[in-house]
């Protein structure tokens, strides 16, 4: 487990435990990064910094200051990675209709947001021209898009991750990150979830198996000195 973050919301048996089946030891980054900012637009925040509750009267999907209060780091490692050169890429939902694949209409239904706006990025995260976007229509930023062939285009090693959900779309593309090959890195005040347990227990579980958990602070170092 990283020495930069530990969960409050497991108890110490449990840990014990995935110590005990030998789970939870850091692997390390690699020296071509990519950094993936993703789902991070106002559908998953809402327009204003308000609690969940508030949010959730715009669009039912948004988190409201557990979303905005990622932001401002996601922003931070944006800021760090476009000065070294590190690429960055913006997996994000695509508009859902009646006809999109998959199972989400029966399952989950309000991930079709309405209202102006909703898939609109964050101002404060929002891609530059030059960073490719990456519509997709399921949980996974691998999954059905060109997100690989563009990691390895870049001879990219490691890829860090931002956004939202830490429990949905980020765990998603995580496990796919590491089953394709690359060191994972999770950025844990960078990412947010609707719950603060979700977040914790679906960190802890991550940081146990796919990837190495790291604070903003620590991925601004590691960005600052590739640069």
């Amino acid at each position: 487990m990283s020495s930069s973050w530990w969960p409050t919301a497991i108890a110490a048996a449990d840990e014990t435990l995935y110590a005990r089946a030998g789970f939870g030891r850091a692997s390390g980054l690699g020296v071509r990064p990519a950094v993936l900012v993703i789902d991070v637009q106002y559908r998953t925040v809402g327009h204003e910094r308000v609690p969940i509750t508030e949010a959730m009267d715009e669009f039912p999907t948004a988190t409201g200051t557990r979303g905005w209060d990622a932001v401002g780091n996601i922003a931070r490692v944006l800021s760090s990675a476009r000065e070294a050169g590190v690429p960055v890429f913006h997996p994000h939902v695509a508009p859902k209709t009646k006809l999109t694949a998959g199972g989400y209409a029966g399952k989950t239904p309000t991930l079709a947001s309405t209202g102006a706006g909703a898939y609109d990025f964050v101002a404060e995260a929002a891609p530059r021209d030059d960073e490719p976007l990456i519509a997709k229509d399921h949980p996974s930023a691998f999954f059905a898009t060109g997100l690989l062939t563009h990691l390895v285009q870049r001879g990219v090693d490691t890829v860090l991750l931002t956004g939202a959900t830490t429990s949905g779309c980020v765990r998603a593309s995580a496990v796919d990150a590491f089953s394709y090959g690359f060191r994972v890195g999770i950025v844990g005040d960078a990412v947010f979830d609707r719950l603060d347990v979700v977040h914790e227990v679906a960190l802890f579980d991550l940081a146990s198996k796919y990837a190495d958990i790291l604070t903003a602070d620590a991925t601004e170092a590691f960005l600052k000195g590739l640069a």
